[in-house]
């Protein structure tokens, strides 16, 4: 079994980087191959709307006609038994990076038929990993989880299986003092880090086995 996971952060060893990698680390934990993938490592954009995906006997009919470095990357995710996603929020939704890749990647199998379908050749587990600066309460009272759910539900009717956590109030600096955040309780964040977090690995550690067919 291989499973990919996909980290659409700017940073490779802070908080989405490291639930990724423990989620790969459970999906391990149950005999499963791995790859973790960093996006902002890739040269790509997003969708450039050229509908070589949905052209009538085209060469690339369910396919992303762009040759780019995630040409390579899409073809591992047709070989790949699941998938985790994982961005942190900016302004409400996930980074930029993983906006652009999630074009790339779903638009191509999707049909537009009467009702859509899915031109992706099996069905695959999927994931959705959120890093946030803010609380549950403030998540709810801002509307993320609209986002969430949505993304959830192209998942699942893309490849079948999707599921999603979150991880809220997380620390985001090495050392608060040398940044402008007098809204930010340090204390209280370096606090949450220390008894919250290990929480949040082991969730997604969890959710990694649950994909490798743990229980």
């Amino acid at each position: 079994m291989k499973v990919m996971a996909f980290n659409g952060s700017p940073r490779k060893t802070w908080n989405t980087a490291t639930l990724l990698e423990k989620v790969l680390e459970g999906a391990a934990s149950r005999g499963a191959r791995t790859e973790l993938i960093h996006l902002y490592d890739l040269n790509f954009k997003g969708c450039i709307s050229c509908f070589a995906c949905k052209t009538k006997g085209g060469e690339s009919y369910g396919r992303c006609a762009v040759k780019d470095d995630l040409t390579p990357v899409f073809r591992k995710i047709e070989e790949a038994d699941a998938i985790i996603l994982g961005s942190p929020i900016y302004f409400g939704t996930v980074s930029g990076e993983m906006r652009s890749f999630m074009e790339r990647l779903l638009f191509p199998y999707l049909t537009y038929t009467d009702p859509p379908q899915s031109l992706f050749p099996r069905t695959i587990k999927t994931g959705f990993i959120y890093t946030m600066n803010t609380t549950e309460e403030q998540m709810a009272e801002r509307g993320y989880v609209q986002h969430f759910k949505l993304h959830e539900r192209i998942l699942r009717m893309m490849f079948g299986v999707s599921e999603y956590m979150c991880s809220f109030d997380t620390y985001q600096f090495d050392d608060y003092s040398k940044v402008v955040s007098d809204r930010l309780d340090s204390e209280k964040k370096a606090q949450r880090r220390m008894e919250v977090f290990p929480e949040d690995c082991e969730k997604a550690f969890g959710m990694g086995a649950g994909f490798a067919g743990g229980k």
